[in-house]
């Protein structure tokens, strides 16, 4: 009697689950090539777009889990089994998780957009966040550059996504803008040839675009000129220290004067 009855209620659960678990295994089986096949057309698409290999690791890593949850969600609802509890527990992490990690959150979105859009890539020479740098390294949560005086600087992509980027290696050459004050009794003219000749010498100057020297000012103790010639990004200091330097001794050579404060003594008679 006793086991006629187990061997009812046995029928009766096979009857009543058989049908849900095999259509749980097939949800499983078939949502898992589908995730297959989605993932690649994903991984194909940001190839395509020559997305940064560690952003594309990360984002496939992501969309894994994701799609892997809903699937297991949408199994365990086929079986019968309750998920909204699932779910509102889920979202209740979720939302737990984004609150504690607010900040790297925010770092993590300016990572992407940066990996994304690309305003600048490793090599570049860059200022942002009040520093001036190469770029060195380009991670998920922060970007790191070389300072000038080979200073390692991290800044949160967070903040380097949001604020003014000025990237000086994306047009190939930079202007050094350059201002000398000369005498007053100096002739224009002339001063001007030596400023020419100074940049006509240095062979890290382009001719093309051609320099600019023009009076700029008429100060109070000078005539301020401003000199500009072109360079590669990477000759910008030697070309703004070489001709500095050339153009005091070329000045001292043709016997124009580079106007100093003086001090005036006078002493009165007791």
């Amino acid at each position: 009697m006793d086991t006629q009855k187990w061997i009812d209620k046995g029928y009766d659960l096979i009857v009543d689950f058989g049908p849900k678990i095999i259509a749980a295994i097939l949800i499983w089986i078939i949502g898992n090539w589908i995730i297959k096949m989605v993932l690649k057309g994903i991984r194909k698409a940001m190839t395509k777009a020559n997305y940064d290999e560690s952003l594309k690791k990360f984002l496939l890593n992501l969309i894994t889990w994701v799609f892997k949850i809903v699937l297991i969600l949408v199994v365990l609802g086929t079986v019968g089994i309750e998920t909204t509890s699932f779910a509102a527990i889920l979202a209740a992490a979720g939302l737990a998780v984004g609150l504690a990690l607010q900040g790297s959150l925010g770092n993590f979105a300016g990572g992407v957009l940066i990996m994304i859009f690309k305003p600048f890539k490793i090599g570049d020479l860059i200022e942002a966040q009040g520093e001036v740098g190469i770029v060195k390294e380009i991670e998920i949560f922060t970007t790191k550059i070389t300072g000038l005086s080979n200073r390692e600087i991290i800044i949160p992509n967070g903040a380097l996504s949001n604020g003014n980027i000025i990237n000086y290696t994306t047009e190939g050459t930079r202007r050094v803008d350059l201002v000398f004050g000369v005498g007053y009794d100096s002739d224009i003219k002339k001063t001007k040839e030596v400023f020419s000749q100074v940049l006509a010498s240095n062979p890290k100057v382009l001719k093309d675009p051609a320099p600019t020297i023009a009076v700029s000012e008429l100060a109070d103790s000078s005539i301020n000129f401003v000199v500009r010639p072109w360079c590669t990004a990477e000759d910008y200091w030697n070309v703004y220290f070489g001709v500095t330097e050339d153009v005091k001794e070329a000045l001292d050579a043709a016997g124009i004067e580079i106007p100093y404060p003086h001090a005036v003594e006078i002493q009165k008679e007791g």
